[in-house]
Order: structure tokens, then sequence, then C-alpha cells
């Protein structure tokens, strides 16, 4: 079709805008990528903006000196690999029991799981109860938290009841139980949501700091988000950078500023996240639309 000059017009504006959009986006990152490969007294002088001015990798190596960014990563990683694979497997299968026709009181507990998407008990009756659970400052919660994701439920929900009664009937022939339809049939064939709704839920506990920090005291166990906390505002809080000993005798002895320890472990947190994306991307739109729509 051509184009008539107010179409080219705005067509040119949208790409206009569209560019500046992915510029404001993109540029932050980019330049704290620069200043982290830039040293830390050459920094303090501003002026970094696409390039580091004088390069060096003593930030990344004092980051990864550190015991606490290797501990923080390993807590991370765990987390993530566990978290994620837990709450897909409960959530996916609590939703699988509640798209079964027949189940009793099914509206009922869908009621109570939509009640907690709007309404929470707070943060102090939680922390107590996690507390008299002797959950609190134990790794196990960092895993359990937020197992049962009601969002992601009502996908899993949805595609489920979407999928042909005559896949569950034949299973049922060849002797396969609820759960032998389940592992055997469905997970199967769900690739594209859950691929989606892992990699959603491995975002958001990958980037979750505030739940370690409220809950967990011991810092062997606090994941790397917490500990990027911890150092952003110790750049800030005179007290927060005396207990941080490692990170100002580093400052010191190699010229290094906490700011560009900031932009280190910052892109040491972000990265691994970020390579995952391309990788399971093509699931986007497949996997989130599939379980969110219906006929």
């Amino acid at each position: 079709m051509k184009l008539n000059f107010s179409d080219k017009v705005l067509q040119t504006v949208i790409y206009v805008l569209l560019v500046l959009l992915a510029f404001m986006t993109f540029y932050p990152f980019w330049n704290s990528l620069a200043i982290s490969f830039n040293v830390g007294s050459d920094t303090s002088l501003g002026g970094i903006t696409f390039w580091p001015r004088k390069f060096t990798l003593e930030n990344y190596e004092i980051v990864f000196k550190d015991k606490r960014i290797f501990q923080a990563y390993l807590i991370t990683i765990a987390r993530t690999v566990i978290g994620t694979a837990v709450s897909m497997f409960f959530t996916a299968l609590f939703a699988y029991g509640l798209s079964k026709k027949g189940i009793v009181f099914k509206k009922g507990y869908m009621i109570v799981c939509i009640v907690t998407m709007y309404f929470s008990g707070g943060l102090i009756p939680y922390f107590i109860l996690v507390y008299h659970l002797n959950l609190y400052n134990t790794f196990t919660f960092l895993i359990i938290h937020g197992m049962i994701n009601v969002y992601n439920m009502i996908i899993f929900r949805t595609f489920f009841q979407e999928l042909p009664d005559g896949l569950e009937e034949s299973a049922r022939i060849d002797g396969c139980s609820n759960f032998g339809v389940f592992f055997r049939v469905v997970v199967p064939i769900s690739g594209p949501v859950v691929a989606t709704l892992a990699l959603f839920t491995a975002v958001g506990l990958w980037n979750d700091w505030f739940t370690p920090a409220v809950f967990i005291g011991n810092q062997d166990l606090i994941p790397l988000q917490t500990l990027l906390v911890q150092i952003v505002n110790a750049g800030q809080t005179a007290t927060l950078i005396a207990n941080l000993n490692s990170y100002a005798q580093s400052a010191v002895q190699n010229s290094v500023t906490v700011k560009a320890l900031q932009m280190a472990t910052m892109m040491v947190a972000t990265l691994p996240i970020l390579v995952v994306y391309p990788f399971l991307q093509k699931y986007f739109v497949k996997g989130a639309l599939v379980g969110s729509l219906k006929e």
C-alpha cells in the first residue's frame, strides 16, 4: 500500500518517538556499564557518558574477590533455580486441579485465591507468622515465600481448560492416574506457557531484595540484590560505609570509589538474567496469550 504524505509524517514521528524511548531505556544501563569499567577516582570527576575514559578491571576484581559477593551469588542462583521449579510445580498442580469439572467448592477456592490478590494481612502479621513457624532467617523461607502465584495459577488454569478432553480420556484408558495424566500428558504439551511463566517467576525471584532484607538477618543467607542495596546505601550513609570495611579498604588501596563498586556489582547482578531473555523471548506472546484467552 502506497503511503500518502500525512501517513509518512505520522510514521516518521512514531519512529522518532520509539528511538527516543529506546535510547532513554538503554542509556542508563550502558552508562552504568561504562562507569563500571572506568577508574573510580576518574569517574568522580564526572563526564563519563558512553565509553570509559580510563579503562580498568579493578572494580570487577574487587567485586569477585569479595567472599560476600560469591556467597550472595550462590544464594541468588540457588533461590532462583529451586524457587522457580517449586513455584511452577505447585502452581501448575493447583491450577490443574481447579481446571477439572466437578471439584467440590471449586468456586469457593477461586474466590479465596482471588481475594489474596487484592488484600493481605500486612507485613507485621506476616512477619510474626514466619517467626513462629521457625522460618525466619532460613533459606527454606526464601523458597516457599510466594510459592503459589495466583496470577500464574489463573493462566495455567485457563490453559488447562482449553486442552481437549480426549487427551485425558485416552491417557486414562492406557491406565494413567491423575498424576500420570498431569506429568505424562499435560506438562509435556504446556511448554510455551511453562517457559513464559517460569521466566517471569525467575526474574521476580532474582530481582527480589526486599523480602530477604526483612526476613533474613544472617549475612551468609542474603541474596545478591539485597547485598547490592546495602552497597548502594553505603555510598549514602556513613554508618553503612563503616560496616562495609572491605569495600572502604579496597577503595583506598586501589583508587576505587564506592560508586564504581556499585556499578560493577549492579552489572554482575543484572547481566545473568538478561542473558536468559533472548532464549525464551519466542515463548512470550504464545505462552502468555494461550493461557489467558478463551473462546
